[in-house]
């Protein structure tokens, strides 16, 4: 099993920054590959940003050159860095882990960017 714990949303003007902190612990070592998702009341969950155990990133193109996702190995946490937010970035926000056992999720945490 996986165990994650979002941290960091919170609510922003349009134009700043949010870093979103996800805690990763449990089978760490069957992990493949992290994601952050967010969605919409109403909307399907979709997939924002990714990092492979190999160090390879996707992000949508919604958020490319806003938005960069990172891990700190030691600390076992996977960050979102969130910039130049804008109002349609609005959602609940979500760590997602593809394990060798299935995928896990995180409790999601609310970015709310006003205008």
């Amino acid at each position: 099993q996986v165990q994650l714990v979002e941290s960091g949303g919170g609510l922003v003007q349009a134009g700043g920054s949010l870093r979103l902190s996800c805690a990763v612990s449990g089978s760490i070592f069957n992990i493949n590959s992290m994601g952050w998702y967010r969605q919409d009341p109403g909307k399907q969950r979709e997939l924002v940003a990714s990092i492979t155990s190999g160090g390879g990133t996707y992000y949508a193109d919604s958020v490319k050159g806003r938005f960069t996702i990172s891990r700190d190995n030691a600390k076992y946490t996977v960050y979102l860095q969130m910039n130049s937010l804008q109002p349609e970035d609005t959602a609940v926000y979500y760590c997602g882990a593809n394990a060798v056992m299935g995928r896990f999720w995180g409790q999601g945490t609310q970015v709310t960017v006003s205008s």
